[in-house]
């Protein structure tokens, strides 16, 4: 897993909205979120789930998805 990834994926997903807001939703503290999408860790499973579920995406397509290859 690639935290750096994982992290610029959450933030996009994240868009506008405060990040106060998405932590409150999602019932995790407002300093795992920013460790998250700062790729300083990656949440549990059970975190991963409720990510997934508030973003309308899969737990794959966040955290599992490598990016794809640039052909030169």
């Amino acid at each position: 897993m690639d935290k750096a990834l994982i992290g610029k994926r959450l933030t996009d997903l994240r868009g506008e909205q405060a990040r106060e807001g998405v932590a409150e939703r999602l019932g995790i503290s407002l300093s795992a979120l920013q460790m998250y999408e700062n790729g300083q860790r990656i949440p549990r499973d059970e975190i991963k789930m409720k990510i997934a579920r508030y973003y309308n995406s899969s737990v794959e397509d966040i955290f599992f998805t490598p990016l794809p290859h640039k052909s030169c």
